[in-house]
């Protein structure tokens, strides 16, 4: 990894500040916590990934290695970019954990369709199937409708983490207009 990629991870720019790298770094852990997936382990497994990586640009940007203005981080001195301040890291730390965030509410809602495929014909197939309760009928039948509950259990699951991710999107969303306005307001 270098500093371009560790500052890419926060969603930062090649001129971010120390204190911008804290900031993106606290904002964008707090979103992508796994524990905040409890509920559903895939998306769970998804998150420490993305943490895993998180952290992994943290550490490397707090390093000697990553510091701005060392030879391993730029190989030349950088100029700062006007205007860019604490708020435009903000913003790039909220665009950076809502992509994340929308990425997995994608994953969930293939989930759920999955889910709703699956109580279908698992039901279609346990309904044909158990008009003849006896024989191989009565075991295809009965390992169809295990796959429909299985697949009404996956529904509601993921419909609780569609839930989930989408309220905090709606957060990202008016934490970003409320940064927008203030900076609006200067």
């Amino acid at each position: 990894m270098n500093r371009l990629e560790a500052l890419r991870t926060l969603g930062l720019d090649e001129d971010a500040t120390d204190e911008d790298i804290k900031t993106a770094y606290r904002e964008t852990a707090q979103i992508l916590h796994p524990d905040r997936f409890a509920t559903n382990k895939k998306l769970q497994e998804r998150a420490t990934e993305q943490f895993k990586n998180l952290q992994e640009a943290y550490d490397y940007l707090t390093s000697s290695k990553g510091r701005k203005g060392s030879r391993a981080a730029s190989g030349a001195s950088s100029s700062a970019r006007a205007g860019y301040d604490a708020d435009d890291a903000r913003l790039a730390g909220i665009a950076a954990a809502r992509t994340q965030l929308v990425r997995q509410r994608d994953a969930v809602l293939d989930e759920r369709r999955n889910g709703i495929g699956m109580a279908v014909v698992g039901g279609l197939v346990a309904l044909f199937c158990g008009r003849r309760p006896f024989g191989l009928f009565g075991v295809v039948a009965a390992i169809a409708s295990t796959a429909a509950i299985w697949g009404i259990v996956q529904v509601v699951s993921s419909q609780r983490s569609i839930a989930t991710l989408n309220e905090h999107i709606d957060e990202l969303n008016k934490e970003e207009r409320r940064i927008a306005q203030e900076m609006e307001e200067e």
